[in-house]
């Protein structure tokens, strides 16, 4: 009867992501706090499904990105983009050996907070062989800092008196999901919502080359190196896109899908959580997600008030 229970529960959370009524935190939350209650009844699938669902709706998210606007609208912030992301990558490298983190979480969390939080884990995650429990730790940590920043990053825009385009800019760099930097932005200024719109959308392209070093980077030595199609595919999303060689109501629908699948693996990345994993993690992935967001944050907001 129980199991009967958890197969209907299960399929109705799925039914409401892939509807569009779930947020992708409260999405995670209830992946969590299903498994609290229920034995995952599709446990057997659930590494295999989170794979094929992170590709197919980052392949996805490409069909929502334009080449030409987002290099034009971001040419004054590409140095920033480039100093930020290389500082972070380079810190996490470092903390992830000093904290002795297991390196794939530690990966998983730098990437995250260098590009676009849950998008590059969802796109590097696949290329480095991540397993369900550490992409669900990484983006647990990622969502967490996510909350706060939406709090946190206006009353201090305020504070140190940025105009809407500083403001906009600092967001987009040193706050890891596009949905919390228009949360953080669209009551700051029309201003200030375009451009950390645009520099976060542009800063997504960064994925690319990301996982491509991703993959070499954790190469198994005795298998060929194989390109992920996914990736290649990514790229053509976003060309097709580009130059409207599809109709432009079918991309905007292209998008909100992937948005939906992506929120639906949230769910079962919540699924693959427990507090058993929680406890044998510890305070170190944590740690190392607060001390890359603080290095980000202070960096850029100096780089940009000078």
């Amino acid at each position: 009867m129980k199991n009967s229970l958890a197969k209907l529960t299960y399929l109705f959370i799925i039914t409401l992501s892939l509807l569009g009524y779930l947020s992708s935190y409260l999405a995670l939350i209830l992946g969590f706090i299903f498994v609290l209650i229920f034995n995952n009844p599709y446990k057997a699938y659930n590494a295999k499904a989170i794979h094929l669902l992170l590709k197919i709706a980052v392949v996805g998210l490409g069909f929502g990105m334009f080449i030409t606007e987002t290099l034009q609208t971001t040419k004054d912030g590409f140095g920033l983009t480039v100093f930020t992301i290389i500082l972070t990558l380079s810190v996490g490298i470092i903390c992830t050996k000093l904290l002795k983190i297991d390196l794939k979480l530690g990966h998983l969390i730098t990437s995250g907070t260098a590009i676009c939080g849950g998008s590059a884990i969802a796109a590097i995650a696949p290329t480095i062989k991540a397993k369900p429990k550490t992409i669900s730790m990484a983006l647990v940590i990622v969502f967490l800092l996510n909350s706060i920043a939406l709090f946190v990053f206006p009353a201090l825009g305020h504070y140190f008196n940025l105009t809407q385009e500083q403001f906009g800019l600092w967001c987009a760099v040193a706050i890891h999901d596009t949905s919390s930097v228009v949360g953080a932005t669209i009551n700051y200024g029309d201003e200030a919502l375009r451009i950390a719109t645009t520099v976060k959308l542009s800063r997504t392209l960064w994925i690319i080359p990301l996982a491509i070093v991703s993959l070499f980077a954790f190469k198994n030595s005795n298998k060929k190196i194989k390109f992920p199609l996914f990736i290649l595919a990514f790229i053509v999303a976003i060309i097709l896109n580009s130059y409207h060689l599809i109709p432009e109501n079918i991309s905007n629908n292209i998008v909100i899908i992937a948005k939906r699948l992506l929120i639906t693996t949230l769910f079962l990345v919540g699924t693959s959580i427990s507090i058993k994993d929680i406890k044998q993690t510890g305070s170190k992935p944590l740690i190392l997600g607060v001390l890359l967001w603080i290095c980000i944050s202070v960096f850029s907001l100096i780089y940009i008030l000078n």
